[in-house]
């Protein structure tokens, strides 16, 4: 973690910038090993050009933060207490009463917090950070991903959980409780992202709402589920049909199919991210499939379930070793249904590796 804080300060000093304010719960962690919800209260790091940094969050956090492996100083304070005040003491004691550059995280801190840095820096000129935490993030380690390894295979076994629980009239909610059910009996706190089993012509709704849909004969059900292991993100989708598959099902399925191999025959590093979306999208559109493809193939994975870098066809950044995200090509239609399947992908020297191990065969699930 310290070599992360100090990445941090060489930039600043290389921007001459005199500090930083960090302040997301991914990038507190990222920094520090400290996982916290803060809610609506203060949580953030204060990192210097030169200089130790410093942590504020709630008086009832220093223990976590403490255990978590932070050992430089804290700023604690209680609900009837104006952090900002302690702050603004903090940096007397520190001299640093006048900066006159500092970065944010642009994209994640509210106008009124900006406000209140302003307050306590007085005209100081107010840059983003988000680049180069993205940039810093965007590169897994070998002990992250033994953690996003470990997060991919409660992913496989949700899916599998939720395939066991298919049968004629259970509900979609039925099945999402199963499998949370079980993963918490497994020893997993929370879920990426709200849990998705859709049924039959809701399975045609890209990001469709579970409800009380009852299975039957012949429905397509897309499972698209992840957890949160030690912090980080897993994201799976996997399509079965129920008791009985027609043609245009297997034909929808095939082409998603294979989409997704073309795709993945790209992931290597150099590649441009865009011709990773390109090559699904034509696959799908050769199969006069194109307009029933509406999403980019897929997003970055990490501390967050949707990160940095978007995989859209404009994207012109190219893949690195380490690099991890999903790749999820998908076929709706609203009256028959939809397909999609999405793994977890990690860039390796020579090409890539599946850290998602779920069949893709075509299934056609009998109870």
């Amino acid at each position: 973690m310290k070599q992360r804080i100090l990445n941090v300060q060489q930039w600043l000093s290389t921007n001459h910038l005199d500090l930083a304010f960090i302040s997301s719960s991914e990038n507190v962690f990222y920094l520090s090993g400290f996982l916290c919800e803060p809610h609506e209260r203060l949580l953030g790091i204060f990192v210097f050009s030169s200089g130790d940094p410093f942590l504020v969050c709630p008086t009832m956090e220093v223990s976590q933060a403490k255990e978590a492996g932070w050992d430089f100083s804290i700023v604690s304070y209680t609900d009837h207490q104006d952090p900002w005040e302690l702050i603004r003491l903090k940096m007397s004691e520190k001299e640093i009463n006048s900066p006159t550059k500092m970065a944010i995280e642009k994209e994640f801190l509210t106008y009124k917090r900006t406000e209140e840095i302003s307050a306590i820096f007085n005209e100081v000129s107010i840059s983003s950070i988000d680049e180069k935490m993205n940039e810093l993030r965007v590169i897994k380690s070998e002990e992250e991903l033994t953690i996003l390894r470990k997060a991919a295979y409660f992913a496989d076994l949700g899916i599998k959980i939720g395939q066991d629980a298919l049968k004629e009239n259970i509900t979609e909610l039925e099945v999402i409780a199963s499998i949370e059910y079980e993963l918490k009996k497994q020893g997993i706190r929370e879920m990426s992202f709200s849990t998705l089993v859709l049924f039959g012509e809701k399975s045609g709704q890209p990001h469709g709402n579970p409800g009380n849909r009852k299975l039957r004969k012949g429905d397509f059900v897309l499972f698209d589920l992840g957890v949160v292991y030690q912090g980080y993100c897993s994201d799976i989708s996997r399509t079965v049909v129920f008791d009985e598959a027609n043609d245009q099902q297997k034909k929808i399925y095939d082409t998603v199919y294979k989409a997704q191999l073309e795709a993945l025959n790209v992931c290597k590093p150099g590649a441009k991210i865009g011709d990773i979306d390109r090559a699904a999208r034509k696959f799908i559109g050769n199969a006069g499939f194109g307009e029933l493809f509406p999403h980019r193939i897929g997003h970055g994975l990490g501390l967050n379930v949707h990160e940095f870098p978007s995989l859209n066809e404009s994207n012109l950044d190219v893949l690195k070793e380490g690099m991890v995200f999903t790749v999820e090509p998908g076929i709706y239609d609203e009256q028959l249904g939809g397909v999609r399947i999405e793994d977890d992908v990690v860039i390796t020297a020579n090409g890539n590796e599946l850290l998602t191990k779920s069949s893709k065969e075509f299934q056609v699930i009998k109870k």
